[in-house]
């Protein structure tokens, strides 16, 4: 047996032992199976597709010829470096002198509206015809004119957007909710008459202007020129002039305000939604020089934020809107308790004054609730009287007038205003009360402070729409610049009354345009903030974003930081010296990107810096070190010039300001081209043009001339190669050529480079793509990338050309070529494709070598890692990391490509939040039948209780009592996307690294790849194997923007951290005369008791049902 034993224990181990050595040789197998690329093969490639690239790049551009034209005219040339603090003072005196001019127009209408009122007497009994700007061309059934309406001629005007406008008079817009036949506003329209004339001669002295207006106190709008007012889709005029920025700027000083809101038991139902609405109107009257918090109270004190506990926050949209979206969510429970409340609110209000923080101007507190019961003496004794710096608005909520005397006292006693919202329709008149309270003392004082307000975009005019398609983005916005008008009446001066507001708009587009784009060069631009940091105009401004195919504003549009935008200034040195309103510079290594961010540039930087006199703007302006501050500038006749500037292959940029075509009417129907040809013929003498810019182009045009000679020549004498499409160059002085060599039918590329694509021309806000490319590359080496336009797909070649004066050296230019991607594969699949009798005997490694091998993949790849080759089509012009992340991978491991982080401080991302009311469970086979009941009753109640007898006698109009109003019972639709911050990575080639090849490990097989570079280019070939999937092993790298998220306290620091701000110069918070007596009363609209409280019984039966 054990002999036995011994022989099966020796087979055995004979058994593991022959199996060990046959894995091994399997292995051994495998290990020698591996495919190898020889590298000599890819380099060879690499070397003969570089030649044949450039010769084709440089032949079709012409890049060779413009370089030589350039080389002749060096010696007649001089090169000049750009002094950036005389340049930013040059360009502040002009916006200086630009905004100083809408100033006095403003003034002017100021001092009429208030002339026009000293000499009126109020006519109750007044009957007066006025041009209604939602009546006026409109006829009724038998033909006639309706009642305000009339004939209103009306003609479409370039000034205006093309919008159909009357310039020799303006009209009055009056919000559905506002009886338009009301003596008080008759009186008010009778008055402001007298601003036809003078909004005329303003526009007459100052054709730049553009919309001027009269907002009234009263409720109606005077604007001019008067247009046609389109109503929404409900027929309503929800616009209220009142509700505008620039009324409740001009109309008070800066404030602190605690809106302090009641959510005991006794607030449940309908009471809730009036507050609710009432705390978002009163959010909606605030600004950014403005501070608020919100308390909710019961029995205790609770923070709707937490995170703000016993501190303002600043009131710009961001907080606003956080806000609503927390009252929203309040919940009624408890008994009301407004005293330890009220002391709360003294309490933040007396520390941020004592503390130099708010707005240290303005303080109040707005009590929201349904009847105060409590004995508070004390507490005004204590923290208010005798000064009464705080004032105390009070709103009373609902039918019920039990506590109306206590509500009363409290405002009476405390230099604010009492009033009674009893159903939503009465919430936005009463809330706009409190700003009449606040302007008194500015009023009493005759104090016309001038203001400006934060960058806004306008949805009120028909074609905003059109607009976000057709302007770049960060000029969409505006400015106005308003002043209040007051009563000077002596009988009524201790009552403060405030007549209303006039202003203007100032396109921010037009002020930008007084900082020309080419003196800042390739990457330099000019921007604008305000005193509070927030950007006015900058390039990378993104007010809008895309909501599947609708573009909209984003929620905090006019509310982006300068730190969030130029965000290489961590330490924000640049934006506190802006805020405070110094003048100087300051130089920043940034990490810039271009082409919609995916291609990462290192740029350093200086930027400089000055206030602007009389706003509370400051303007900075970057210019790139190199290129960017050395420009050249050359001379020739104009007759000389004037010939080559009339070719038919010559644009300059239709955005730019060559000459200023808006000051006479009869110049706005002439181009820039059209324009400045004239000027220089000598025909229009008066214009007011660029004579340095148009002396550049004009030098220009001469030396880039023969170009046009030499392309024509190659469409005639030379058998152009399939696929070549277009040629094209331009200059800093934004002079473009363009050669056409397909016709459109035959073109892929049929966009590129005409009016709609916009990132390949130069516009206000850039230089072109291609151009921007050319500049950061070697001169004389073309650069080449792919363009992905809708699924078109096309390559662009780009080149800089240069002259040198004086051993300095400055860039003039970029030229190019664009052609299709059926060229490039043509060319390139014929150059890597070994033939069959290839002589094998000196190399390692797979031979004859193709692409064209089912086991072989080879890309080309730019310089940022997207794919310009791929034998899938599919795969051109995306990353490479994406396609084969376990190539790239190594590529960054070996440091051929480096990372770069980048980061968008003005993304949208998709909200993860869900409602718990959207998902809520079926309690009960009647629940449905409840709901149902239930929305049916509440709409017939709400009807009933904002139903106003007196408006509807009073109007021409019977309109849905809740439209245009916020109203919390009706379901929202929430947001998709909001507004976060988001990382994201670029990638850039590191030139030194030319070629590598190595194996990666992946499972059981080993995938090798060779890459080279392709000299002469931004370009590398990368040739894998084909037949070793890494996918496992390797995930994509791809380039999404990952939302960067914030742990709660840090999230909580952000959001109430105050950074530095320069507060307004003017504060006009108390008056020895103000007559504080005038406090409110009661609202006039007392509906049956017994229709209240039955349908306040049904409706509380009903929500206990369902």
């Amino acid at each position: 047996m054990l002999g036995v034993e011994s022989r099966m224990k020796g087979r055995g181990l004979g058994m593991r032992n022959l199996l060990g050595i046959l894995g091994f040789f399997c292995l051994w197998i495998t290990a020698q199976a591996q495919m190898k690329i020889p590298p000599e093969t890819v380099q060879q490639w690499a070397s003969e597709f570089s030649v044949q690239l450039r010769d084709f790049t440089v032949k079709y551009s012409g890049s060779l010829l413009l370089q030589k034209k350039l080389k002749d005219v060096e010696s007649i040339i001089k090169i000049v470096e750009v002094d950036g603090d005389d340049l930013v003072k040059d360009y502040s005196d002009e916006i200086e002198r630009m905004l100083g001019s809408k100033m006095k127009s403003v003034k002017r209408l100021a001092e009429s509206a208030e002339d026009a009122d000293l000499y009126h007497e109020f006519n109750a009994s007044l009957e007066f015809d006025y041009y209604n700007s939602m009546l006026i061309n409109t006829v009724d059934e038998d033909g006639n004119n309706v009642e305000l309406g009339g004939e209103f001629p009306l003609e479409e005007n370039e000034h205006f957007n093309n919008l159909l406008v009357n310039t020799q008079q303006s009209d009055i817009q009056v919000p559905t909710n506002v009886y338009n036949k009301d003596p008080n506003i008759l009186n008010a329209i009778y008055n402001s008459e007298a601003l036809n004339d003078v909004f005329i001669g303003n526009f007459q002295k100052d054709p730049t202007l553009t919309w001027q207006y009269f907002g009234s106190s009263t409720g109606f709008f005077r604007i001019y020129p008067g247009i046609k007012w389109t109503p929404d889709s409900n027929g309503v005029a929800a616009f209220d002039c009142r509700n505008r920025n620039w009324y409740i700027q001009a109309a008070t000083s800066p404030k602190d305000i605690i809106i302090m809101v009641d959510i005991s038991g006794s607030m449940k139902g309908l009471k809730m939604t009036i507050a609710k609405h009432t705390i978002n109107t009163i959010l909606d009257t605030l600004g950014e020089n403005d501070f608020v918090n919100v308390i909710a109270y019961t029995d205790y004190v609770r923070y709707v934020e937490p995170c703000f506990k016993g501190t303002l926050v600043q009131a710009d949209l961001d907080n606003r809107e956080h806000f609503k979206q927390l009252v929203e969510n309040l919940h009624v429970k408890g008994e009301a308790k407004i005293k330890n409340a009220m002391k709360e609110s003294f309490k933040i209000l007396n520390e941020a004054r004592a503390n130099g923080q708010g707005s240290m101007c303005n303080q109040a507190i707005m009590l929201i609730t349904d009847g105060a019961m409590e004995d508070f003496e004390s507490v005004f004794e204590e923290f208010n009287w005798p000064e009464r710096r705080v004032r105390v608005f009070t709103y009373l909520i609902g039918r019920e007038m039990t506590f109306a005397q206590n509500t009363k006292w409290i405002a009476c006693n405390n230099k604010g205003y009492y009033t009674h919202i009893s159903t939503l329709a009465d919430v936005q008149e009463n809330v706009m009360e409190y700003l009449h309270v606040l302007s008194r003392p500015m009023v009493i004082n005759h104090d016309h402070d001038i203001i400006w307000t934060e960058a806004y975009m306008d949805t009120v005019l028909p074609n905003t729409k059109e607009l976000f398609t057709t302007k770049a983005q960060s000029l969409l916005l505006m400015t106005s610049v308003a002043m209040p008008v007051f009563s000077k009446k002596k009988e009524t001066l201790s009552h403060g009354i405030l007549l209303g507001v006039v202003g203007s708009d100032i396109p921010l587009m037009e002020v930008m345009k007084l900082a020309p784009r080419y003196m800042l060069g390739a990457h330099g631009y000019a921007f604008l903030i305000t005193n509070n940091g927030y950007i006015l105009a900058h390039p990378d401004l993104r007010p809008l974003y895309k909501d599947g195919k609708k573009l909209k504003p984003k929620p905090n549009y006019n509310s982006v930081d300068l730190s969030e935008v130029e965000w290489e200034d961590t330490e924000e040195k640049l934006r506190t010296a802006m805020v405070k309103g110094e003048t100087g510079s300051i130089s920043l290594n940034i990490r810039a990107s271009v082409d919609k961010g995916k291609r990462p540039l290192y740029l350093t930087n200086d930027y400089f810096y000055t206030n602007i006199d009389e706003t509370p703007f400051s303007f900075g302006m970057v210019l790139t070190r190199g290129h960017g501050r050395l420009m050249f500038v050359g001379n020739v006749s104009v007759e000389e010039g004037l010939h080559d500037l009339t070719s038919p292959d010559l644009s300059i940029a239709s955005e730019w300001t060559y000459c200023e075509t808006d000051i006479d009417p009869g110049h706005r129907k002439y181009t820039q081209l059209q324009a400045a040809i004239r000027y220089l013929l000598g025909k229009e003498p008066d214009l007011e043009c660029d004579e340095v810019l148009l002396q550049q182009t004009l030098f220009d045009a001469v030396v880039t001339a023969p170009l046009e000679a030499y392309w024509n020549a190659l469409m005639l004498n030379d058998r152009l190669e399939p696929g070549v499409e277009t040629a094209f160059l331009g200059t800093r002085a934004g002079l473009m050529r363009i050669m056409r060599y397909a016709g459109v039918e035959s073109r892929v590329a049929k966009r590129f480079l005409t009016p709609a694509d916009k990132d390949n021309l130069f516009t206000i806000d850039h230089f072109p793509l291609w151009y921007r490319l050319a500049v950061e590359n070697t001169p004389g080496s073309f650069y080449y990338f792919p363009i992905n336009d809708k699924g078109v797909k096309f390559m662009v070649a780009t080149t800089a050309v240069t002259v040198s004066s004086g051993g300095k050296t400055a860039m003039a230019g970029a030229i190019g070529v664009q052609f299709s991607l059926d060229w490039l594969e043509k060319r390139f699949w014929a150059i890597a494709k070994q033939p069959s009798d290839t002589d094998c005997s000196n190399i390692e490694g797979v031979c004859p070598l193709s692409c064209e091998a089912v086991d072989l993949n080879c890309f080309l790849v730019d310089n940022n890692g997207f794919i310009m080759l791929s034998k899938e089509r599919s795969e051109v012009g995306r990353f490479f990391g994406e396609v084969d992340g376990s190539v790239m991978a190594s590529l960054i491991k070996m440091g051929m490509y480096k990372k770069v982080s980048l980061f968008d401080y003005q993304a949208m991302c998709k909200n993860n939040h869900h409602h718990s009311s959207s998902a809520r469970p079926l309690l009960s086979p009647f629940y449905s039948i409840a709901a149902l009941l239930r929305w049916l009753f509440s709409n017939a109640l709400m009807f009933l209780l904002d139903f106003n007898l007196c408006g509807l006698w009073h109007s021409d109009y019977f309109v849905d009592a809740k439209a245009g109003y916020h109203t919390s019972h009706k379901q929202k639709k929430v947001e998709p996307l909001q507004p976060c911050d988001t990382a994201y990575p670029g990638f850039m080639y590191d030139s030194s690294v030319r070629e590598a090849n190595s194996l990666i490990k992946c499972g059981r097989c080993q995938k090798m790849f060779v890459v080279q570079q392709i000299p002469d280019s931004n370009l590398v070939l990368v040739v894998t194997q084909a037949d070793c999937d890494c996918s496992r092993q390797y995930g994509s790298i791809l380039l999404e923007p990952k939302e960067i998220k914030y742990i709660a306290t840090v999230k909580c620091n952000r959001m109430k951290s105050q950074k530095v701000r320069r507060r307004p110069e003017s504060c006009h918070a108390y008056h020895p005369k103000e007559d504080a007596k005038e406090c409110g009363g009661a609202a006039a609209m007392f509906p049956s008791l017994a229709l209240c409280s039955a349908s306040l019984l049904v409706w509380s039966l009903l929500l206990r049902w369902t």
